[in-house]
């Protein structure tokens, strides 16, 4: 079918996924469809579909995915306020609730003798029984529809472990010998053949069913915070507005502003929505959305961006965009494009039991058939096949994310290092670029004194120059008031202080007239700067710093350095992260001259600079392009997208809400040093589970001939699946001494 010239984008909101097979299943069907391009996502329970044919409509698609055997909606538009938790949460968590309640009683009564009261075998069915079915509904409900489609994963495993364990109990104490009063599990290590009949598995069945529980639902905490990212975004703009209508001012809700509007911003306040300023001059304070550290000045004509905040004087602005048409709202659309294209991380449990689960179905029923056909009688053999399904399902491999998980990210969490959830882990393990902000990352992101160049006292020409400028809200008047106030401790009160808008600020300081602001304030005044000062702004300037003048009784006294300083442990970061195996790239919409000067000063070879909110997304693309996995450190709105967009996203925890929900790490110090130290200790928990999976899936390996042979007794099984979960507590225990470097 010959595409259409304009694909139609289409989302669709997925219900029934219970692990990333499932994502890919629904992807691999939509797919198959004549004209349609679809990516699943399983973290975001989202589907992003591309349609080049005509005649395939929503319906189709949502056809398609009913008939796969899940459910599918276009979603509703949610404002950020009505966000709440859903059903599907709450429901998971009291089925954990009451796994946990009634399993824990039954497990110790199965391992404990002492608690082997006449007529324990008849209550620990009585606790079971809602436990395998109620809360393990969840499992057996996927299984079926993964049976429908020829599939089997994790919830195949534990349903048929599970439901065996179970049923075979149910069989033993009605029909067989284990309902008698009196009967007791005893101590017994030895091998030996059994018909079955005097054993249950009801521990297995509630213990497996509680574990494995508890590790959905923490998994299904962490993907309720997928879109968390664009309530935070949302949440930036300004709520309110003063409007100019008919001469007064008129307080108004922001999303009732309409083109050509024109609404008042004072000092302080943040800019409602993108227009053009048509009466006033200030310094905007947009580094949150571009990444530029130096306040811009506007003045009439200028354009203006909304949710950046006016660092100085009172504006006037005519709305040019209002709405979806903001460049706040396209960023929005970035982040969630990002994240529904992002490629769900399979989880390695079920890659693998893709391939263990058909062939343990297939061991198991080879023993039955084995057992009958030697004449073994149907108790001895449908023990032995059944032994088989049993084993195959241990308690450990429930335990050996969950429990990893929680440690690493407990130790994280000590260290200042939040880690969102497993998928996380797997993308450490592949980065190979990390990518990293310059604003509010390797520098402070605020404005700083650097250096004071002057024949004169220093001291002297900080007390005047930080009198004047702590009279004026622009954050470079801030930095040097600032390093004057902790220099000299006390400023003397200017007086006739005037703001030039643009150049800088006069005034008289102890009966002396003082200028400070640009070397063009005093050119206007004719105050020419000495060679010497005349090298220093120049050099200044050259790194990207600002240069500020400072004259006083028509002669220029000094040039100061004002720059977004460079955080003290950045460049010990970088070389740690070279340590890691990673090339580190400088990215930032700030001009090249500072951004050189930053990568020079740290040790970062390569720098890509002046770029918008949609260059950074496509920078990182590009490098993905190139076949490299991309981790990417930010702190402001305008990193969030590319944050997303990439295959490992690093927040600094001081920077923007947007930012760190759209992160996949978060380094709650706001020290780079912390990136190293995250990527580290998520490398590290991914080995821990890698080595629990192993551990838990060997035990049961091991122990598949001798439930085959028909020689498995219930203790042993028991006394292997405790220890196997001893092993893998104990495995991830170790997380909790790792250290930052």
């Amino acid at each position: 079918m010959p595409p259409t010239a304009t694909p139609t984008h289409v989302e669709l909101a997925i219900g029934g996924m219970t692990c990333a097979s499932c994502a890919a299943r629904i992807e691999k069907k939509l797919n198959r469809m004549d004209g349609v391009e679809a990516t699943v996502n399983y973290a975001t329970e989202k589907a992003k579909v591309s349609l080049h044919a005509p005649d395939v409509s929503v319906d189709d698609l949502i056809a398609t995915v009913e008939a796969t055997g899940y459910t599918a909606a276009e979603p509703a538009p949610t404002p950020p306020e009505a966000v709440h938790e859903d059903d599907g949460l709450r429901d998971l968590r009291e089925r954990l609730t009451t796994a946990v309640v009634l399993a824990v009683p039954v497990i110790a009564m199965a391992m404990v003798p002492a608690l082997q009261i006449e007529y324990w075998q008849w209550l620990s069915l009585t606790l079971a029984a809602p436990v395998v079915t109620y809360a393990a509904w969840p499992f057996h409900r996927a299984a079926f529809t993964n049976a429908r489609h020829g599939a089997a994963t994790m919830d195949t495993l534990i349903s048929l472990g599970t439901s065996a364990a179970f049923l075979w109990s149910v069989w033993a104490l009605f029909f067989g010998t284990a309902g008698m009063p009196g009967m007791v599990h005893p101590f017994e290590l030895t091998i030996s053949r059994s018909d079955g009949a005097g054993n249950i598995y009801l521990e297995a069945a509630a213990g497996v069913t509680a574990f494995i529980l508890a590790g959905r639902y923490f998994e299904a905490r962490s993907k309720r915070k997928a879109g968390a990212a664009l309530k935070a975004l949302l949440e930036l703009g300004a709520k309110e507005v003063t409007v100019l209508r008919d001469g007064r001012e008129v307080t108004l809700p922001t999303a009732e502003l309409k083109v050509a509007d024109r609404f008042l911003v004072r000092p302080g306040e943040k800019i409602a929505t993108d227009g053009t300023v048509v009466e006033g001059a200030s310094a905007v304070d947009a580094s949150m959305l571009t990444g530029e550290s130096v306040p811009v000045e506007v003045s009439t004509g200028d354009t203006v961006t909304g949710a950046t905040l006016n660092a100085g004087g009172r504006l006037v602005v005519e709305a040019t965009r209002v709405g979806a048409d903001t460049q706040l709202a396209r960023m929005a659309r970035l982040v969630q494009d990002a994240q529904n294209g992002k490629a769900a991380v399979q989880r390695l449990a079920d890659r693998i039991s893709a391939v263990f689960v058909p062939v343990v179905i297939a061991l198991a029923m080879a023993t039955l058939g084995f057992w009958l056909g030697t004449g073994a009688g149907p108790g001895a053999a449908f023990t032995a096949a059944v032994a088989v399904l049993i084993i195959a399902c241990p308690c450990a491999l429930g335990l050996a994310t969950p429990t990893a998980l929680m440690v690493g990210t407990g130790r994280g969490a000590q260290l200042g290092i939040l880690i969102k959830g497993p998928e996380v882990l797997e993308s450490t393990r592949r980065v190979d670029t990390i990518v990293l902000d310059k604003t509010g990352t390797v520098t402070t992101g605020r404005m700083t004194l650097l250096a004071v160049h002057t024949s004169h006292d220093e001291a002297e020409v900080l007390r005047l120059a930080g009198a004047l400028e702590h009279a004026s809200e622009h954050p470079i008047a801030r930095a040097v008031a600032d390093a004057a106030l902790r220099r000299t401790g006390t400023l003397p009160a200017p007086e006739d202080f005037v703001n030039i808008p643009g150049l800088g600020v006069q005034g008289r300081v102890e009966g002396r007239a003082v200028l400070v602001g640009r070397a063009r304030l005093l050119d206007d005044r004719e105050i020419r700067l000495p060679a010497a000062l005349e090298r220093a702004k120049a050099e200044a300037e050259a790194a990207g710093r600002t240069a500020i003048a400072v004259a006083w009784d028509g002669e220029a006294r000094a040039v100061l350095e004002i720059a977004d300083a460079v955080r003290p442990t950045s460049a010990e970061a970088v070389g740690r992260l070279r340590g890691l195996g990673l090339t580190p790239i400088l990215l930032t919409g700030d001009n090249r001259a500072v951004a050189e000067s930053v990568a020079a000063e740290v040790g970062i070879g390569e720098v890509v600079a002046e770029v918008l909110p949609e260059d950074k997304v496509a920078v990182v693309k590009r490098l993905q392009a190139e076949g490299r996995s991309v981790a990417m450190v930010g702190d402001g709105v305008n990193d969030a997208a590319a944050l997303a967009q990439a295959d490992l996203g690093l927040a600094m925890g001081t920077g923007t809400d947007a930012a760190i929900e759209a992160g996949d790490l978060t380094l709650v110090r706001g020290d780079l040093r912390a990136a190293a130290d995250a990527i580290r200790l998520s490398r590290r928990t991914l080995g821990t589970i890698r080595s629990n999976l192993f551990w838990a899936f060997a035990y049961n390996v091991a122990a598949l001939p001798l439930a085959a042979a028909g020689l498995l007794n219930p203790m042993i099984a028991g006394a292997a699946m405790a220890f196997s979960s001893v092993f893998v507590v104990g495995n991830s225990l170790r997380l909790r001494r790792f250290r930052a470097a």
